[in-house]
């Protein structure tokens, strides 16, 4: 079994092709991190929360696996 801290590669692979459900799962996964990046003077910047998703899920369709 794997490291548990880690988004499974074959929901990266899913993801990357576009697949909704392995999208919203590393959204999930991210989700923490995504809204302390977010934090402005302790409250959450929603703009900022959504550009931050935004720009997660275009790396995820730009990701290669060269």
């Amino acid at each position: 079994m794997g490291n548990p801290k880690l988004i499974p590669y074959e929901t990266i692979v899913r993801a990357t092709s576009g697949e909704p459900e392995a999208v919203e799962e590393v959204l999930r996964h991210y989700s923490r991190r995504i809204r302390l990046a977010a934090l402005e003077n302790g409250h959450v910047n929603t703009d900022t929360e959504d550009s931050i998703k935004q720009r997660l899920i275009t790396a995820l369709f730009q990701f290669r696996f060269d």
